[in-house]
């Protein structure tokens, strides 16, 4: 075994003998993050195959939670995928500038005797060679242009670089927020990377030595290049590219990534019927909305696509109906191009009217499919991401009405932070009917509510002032007082260990990415050490 490994790696060094004196180290730093490249352009696909990841989220029903939060976590590790392609991109393409200047340099007889002589090898039909640069015409500052531009490896490489240096532009969080348009088209530049990814190494820039009969003797050889052909120790060296590898890594995920297209098609050719159109305060748009053979559990997010507006584009938006529900209903707030141009399409549609033809592709699955896994739970919102909790209450409310066996959650904590009242308001007919429900069955502490505003001028502080003492909330309409400013979460996470000392508490949040690293943090502070006491698990929408 041990031998083998020698003499693979004594082939090795002589195949690549020449062409390392040629480049020097550079070569490495070209081979080395192609390779690697290779490995992560397999992986880029996977993470964004929702469906696929859904299957696999099903399977892993009944497995540990960690496993399902890896995959929960799909978008974090593709962009982490995204920043090693960008970087070792970059790598791989400096390091070929320095390939790029050597041969051109030994091409122009710039160097040693050996690399010069390496450089003006060929056949007749110059198939046989090292140095790739064949052009000697030209001036020697044009050279390296017109190798990138009239070359597989030069053209593709300039390519893929265009397109993956604006993949990753637009997709920066001010860009993806404020135009996702942009983000959304630029983003499909995945196609062409993969092109060009897939012909780039056909271009096989880095030859390597081949075997002749007689062999080749390179460490004497080496220092009498005027000997070559003339004396049996050293016949002429032969040269050739390497097979092109990277589609064997990307061919699988390709295909994967395929049949996940082919099953958004079919899903975009099936009909979505209109139940309801309601425009709700704040400019939310709530669409209720029926789809045969539509299945969702409580929390799961669909992708929307309006082709009114456009053909291609995709929105995801979380779901707030419940799964004991005849039909599945999605808010939508005012956020850009695309949600106010589908927003102004509903206001002008009759009551009772079909709506403008929509494609629902979905559902699928996100952390808080597992609320029900956990005996104590705390849902936290923020703004419009109150949409998957309104899914869950309403769920729970279902089953509360039907007796449910099966609930085994006995206690919610739900906060919702929000800047203005008038959020509040398509929001507090759900807890209003939820507060009736428990006081009527004798579980007023099963749920515990906090509604945060956030924003608030002084005319409504004066109001608030003069009607403090009446029974309900002057914003809601609820017994629960509205409470203004943020939360203290160290106070709300030690009540909640204090009143749950030996649980295990679940804490999903839809919000900004700010207030996630806060909770974790908290989540990690105020578990116990010793398993059977409180632990809290954090959990965070991603799509």
């Amino acid at each position: 075994m041990a031998n083998c490994i020698v003499n693979y790696g004594f082939s090795a060094f002589i195949l690549f003998f020449y062409t390392r004196h040629l480049l020097g180290s550079a070569l490495p730093w070209a081979r080395a993050p192609a390779a690697v490249l290779n490995f992560n352009c397999m992986l880029i696909l996977l993470p964004v195959c929702r469906n696929l990841l859904s299957l696999l989220r099903g399977s892993f029903v009944r497995c540990s939670r960690t496993m399902r939060k890896q995959l929960d976590k799909n978008l974090t590790f593709h962009k982490l995928v995204a920043y090693m392609i960008a970087l070792m991109t970059a790598v791989h393409t400096i390091a070929h500038l320095f390939n790029l200047e050597r041969y051109n340099n030994s091409r122009q007889g710039l160097d040693d005797e050996l690399s010069t002589a390496l450089s003006d090898l060929a056949d007749t039909e110059n198939t046989t060679y090292l140095n790739p640069v064949r052009i000697t015409n030209l001036d020697p500052q044009q050279i390296p242009t017109y190798f990138a531009f009239t070359t597989i490896a030069g053209l593709t490489g300039v390519v893929i670089t265009l397109a993956l240096i604006l993949i990753i532009t637009s997709s920066m969080e001010v860009i993806r927020r404020s135009y996702f348009e942009v983000f959304w088209y630029t983003h499909h530049l995945f196609i062409i990377f993969f092109a060009g990814l897939v012909f780039h190494g056909a271009g096989r820039i880095v030859r390597s030595q081949q075997r002749t009969n007689p062999p080749h003797n390179t460490t004497f050889c080496k220092d009498h290049p005027d000997d070559w052909g003339q004396i049996p120790e050293c016949p002429i060296p032969q040269f050739a590219g390497g097979f092109p590898q990277t589609w064997m890594y990307v061919i699988g995920p390709m295909v994967i990534y395929l049949c996940e297209r082919l099953v958004r098609f079919i899903r975009y050719m099936q009909r979505v019927q209109y139940k309801k159109i309601v425009m709700r305060p704040s400019k939310v748009l709530e669409l209720q909305l029926i789809k045969n053979g539509f299945k969702m559990e409580v929390g799961q997010y669909v992708f929307v696509n309006c082709p009114a507006i456009s053909q291609l584009e995709w929105h995801p938006f979380t779901m707030t109906s419940a799964p004991e529900e005849d039909f599945f209903s999605v808010h939508i707030r005012s956020a850009g191009d695309w949600t106010d141009k589908l927003i102004e399409i509903m206001k002008k549609v009759p009551e009772g009217a079909e709506g403008p033809k929509l494609g629902v592709d979905g559902p699928f699955g996100t952390a808080s499919e597992d609320v029900f896994d956990y005996e104590v739970s705390m849902l936290i919102g923020a703004g419009i991401g109150v949409t998957p909790f309104a899914s869950i209450l309403k769920s729970i409310w279902y089953k509360f009405k039907d007796s449910d066996p099966k609930l085994r959650t006995r206690k919610i904590y739900f906060y919702w932070l929000c800047r203005e009242t008038h959020a509040f308001e398509w929001f507090a007919d759900l807890l209003q009917v939820l507060e009736k429900e428990m006081e009527e069955r004798g579980m007023g502490d099963f749920l515990t509510y906090k509604l945060y505003l956030t924003g608030w001028d002084q005319s409504h502080a004066t109001h608030v002032m003069v009607h403090f003492d009446k029974d309900t909330d002057v914003v809601t309409g609820l017994k629960q007082k509205t409470h203004y400013g943020r939360p203290i979460w160290d106070k709300e996470f030690e009540q909640v260990r204090k009143e749950n000392p030996t649980s295990i508490v679940g804490t999903f949040l839809c919000g900004p990415e700010a207030l996630g690293k806060v909770l974790e943090k908290k989540c990690a502070k105020y578990s116990d050490v010793d398993p059977r006491k409180t632990r809290f698990y954090f959990n965070k929408e991603n799509f």
